[in-house]
């Protein structure tokens, strides 16, 4: 009887393990700070498809349309979040979803803030993903996500004249 105990209690450990992991190398939160430090949300960024997907869950915010972009250094540093360097570019292309000659992977299209502040949206981006190639959010040791005081006009390079850096985080593993 013992080991029939013993036995089922492993199986039931093992058989949790594959499901346990998935789940994490699945997906990741990403933590949002502002200038001052101050937390603004999250975002959940998830593989999907060929891509991620992003679930922001963001307050604090000015009303209104800002651009959403990944950056490609893992650093956050206030108050102008520069450190996170340019948008991700691994295929070396222009910036814009409308632009003939581009997108940067780091890509993706604006998100609204509502009358208070508040942004809770989902947004795709296929040309990043969380494996281990060149498109990954994690190469290099991580990227940052970055918000934007204006929305990006997708198409001019570099930065889509998305204004200022209002808002970071950080990505790695």
């Amino acid at each position: 009887m013992r080991k029939a105990i013993l036995f089922f209690f492993l199986f039931a450990l093992f058989a949790l393990v594959p499901a346990t992991g998935s789940a994490k190398a699945n997906g990741i939160t990403v933590k949002i700070k502002d200038a001052s430090g101050k937390d603004v949300g999250t975002v959940n960024i998830k593989s999907s498809g060929p891509g991620v997907s992003l679930k922001l869950d963001l307050h604090g915010l000015t009303p209104g349309e800002h651009a959403i972009h990944f950056h490609q250094n893992a650093k956050c540093d206030p108050p102008d979040f520069k450190s996170a360097g340019p948008h991700f570019n691994p295929d070396a292309k222009k910036h814009g979803l409308e632009n003939p000659e581009g997108s940067h992977a780091g890509d993706m299209l604006n998100f609204t803030a509502d009358g208070k502040g508040n942004a809770k949206a989902t947004i795709l981006n296929k040309g990043a993903n969380l494996g281990s190639d060149t498109h990954s959010l994690y190469t290099n040791g991580g990227t940052a996500l970055v918000i934007h005081a204006k929305p990006d006009d997708m198409k001019t390079d570099p930065a889509g004249n998305a204004g200022d850096r209002i808002a970071c985080g950080v990505i790695e593993k």
